[in-house]
C-alpha cells in the first residue's frame, strides 16, 4: 500500500473482528495466520504463487481461473497425529467439471469410488495403460 508520499506503509489488525474491503490495491507480500475468512470472496484478482497451508477450504469453489503450473498435494482430511485428526470424520467427495487437465499427472492418489464422465480421454494412461485402449476392448467384450 502506498500513501500520498509514495511510501509503502505496513496496516497490523489482531484480535479483533473487522470486514476488510480491498480495491484496486497492491498488496503483494501480504501474510494471513489465524485467520478466519469465512464467505470471503475474490474477483478479478492476480495471486500469483500464492500458497495455502494448514487451511480448511471445505465448500471452496474456484471458477474461470488459471491454475497452470498448480501443485496439489496432501488433500484430504487431516492425518492421525493432528490436533484436527477425527477418525470418524469422511472426507466429502470433490468435483471437477469443464476442467482443462491435459498433460496433468496424478499420483499416489485414493481414487476409490472415482467416476470418469463423458471427458475426453485421448492419450490418458492408468499406471502406464491407454484407457481408450482399455474401454475398446471392454466394448468389444461386453
Amino acid at each position: 500500500m502506498e500513501n500520498s508520499t509514495g511510501n509503502t506503509g505496513v496496516v497490523t489488525i489482531k484480535e479483533t473482528q473487522k470486514v476488510l474491503e480491498v480495491k484496486c490495491a497492491v498488496i503483494n507480500g501480504t501474510t494471513l495466520e489465524q485467520v478466519m475468512m469465512n464467505n470471503a470472496s475474490f474477483r478479478d484478482v492476480c495471486m500469483t504463487n500464492l500458497k495455502i497451508e494448514d487451511a480448511n477450504l471445505s465448500d471452496l469453489e474456484i471458477q474461470y481461473a488459471q491454475l497452470g503450473g498448480a501443485y496439489i498435494h496432501d488433500i484430504g482430511m487431516p492425518p492421525e497425529g493432528h490436533p484436527a485428526y477425527d477418525p470418524d470424520v469422511k472426507q466429502r467427495p470433490l468435483k471437477f467439471e469443464n476442467c482443462y487437465l491435459a498433460g496433468s499427472t496424478i499420483t499416489n492418489c485414493n481414487l476409490v469410488d472415482v467416476e470418469i464422465s463423458d471427458c475426453n480421454l485421448t492419450g490418458m494412461k492408468i499406471n502406464g495403460v491407454d484407457v481408450n485402449e482399455l474401454l475398446r476392448i471392454y466394448e468389444l467384450n461386453k
